[in-house]
């Protein structure tokens, strides 16, 4: 929500996507702590996005 409240309008989805998606590479840096139920979020991404993660899992 900080990140999207100062901006008024998005001319497109994927630049609403693409900011969200910044902001959070942005903020992963900063996670000491390992995220929780990882195991379930990944199988729901394979799930989900099976083939854009082939080569990532």
């Amino acid at each position: 929500r900080k990140i999207t409240k100062t901006k008024t309008a998005f001319p497109t989805d994927d630049a609403l996507r693409k900011i969200v998606y910044l902001a959070t590479m942005e903020i992963t840096k900063k996670w000491t702590m390992p995220v929780q139920n990882w195991a379930e979020c990944i199988s729901q991404f394979a799930i989900q996005y099976g083939d854009r993660l082939s080569g990532a899992l």
